[in-house]
């Protein structure tokens, strides 16, 4: 009885392995394909989020330094026109952006967020104003689409309370 229970063993061992020798042509090609397609999904996606996190540092310095500058006013008479000035630790230039205080004044200030990477990112910009109740009014502006043009348009400050605009821009959100 031994010697047949071995017999068994072995014919069911040598039948098993013919019946698992591998994976067939068509199912690697099922399985390839579906990694194929669940890949062309993801990617863009996985692009888009990038792209949207260097945008939210250009979106966090323009509010600080619209912020910064509320409070330099309160203590002085004007607007700071650099970035030193604010001592706010905002760096000028950073890899995806580089930044700008094109006009500051007695009653008014603009920053510019201007994109270095034109065909992926947003521009951004922001500003504030001294209205003529004495309170001041902080505006954030991006561009619609990627930013195409070399610089990001200003936003337009108005002293009148809710006048300011983003001309040919859109307001942060």
């Amino acid at each position: 009885m031994k010697t047949e229970l071995k017999a068994k063993f072995i014919q069911q061992i040598l039948s098993k392995k013919k019946d698992n020798e591998g994976f067939t042509l068509i199912e690697l090609l099922v399985v390839i394909i579906i990694i194929g397609i669940l890949s062309a999904i993801a990617l863009p996606s996985f692009l888009n989020q990038a792209a949207k996190a260097k945008q939210s540092e250009a979106k966090t310095y323009v509010g600080s330094v619209n912020r910064a500058q509320q409070s330099y006013r309160i203590e002085n008479t004007s607007f700071a026109t650099t970035f030193d000035n604010l001592k706010i630790g905002i760096p000028s230039s950073t890899d995806f952006y580089t930044y700008t205080i094109p006009s500051a004044d007695t009653t008014s200030t603009v920053v510019l967020a201007t994109t270095k990477d034109p065909n992926s990112l947003k521009g951004f910009s922001g500003g504030v104003v001294i209205l003529t109740s004495g309170q001041t009014e902080a505006l954030a502006c991006q561009t619609t689409g990627v930013q195409t043009a070399t610089s990001v348009a200003a936003p337009s400050l108005s002293t009148t309370p809710q006048a300011s605009a983003c001309t040919g821009l859109e307001n942060m959100k």
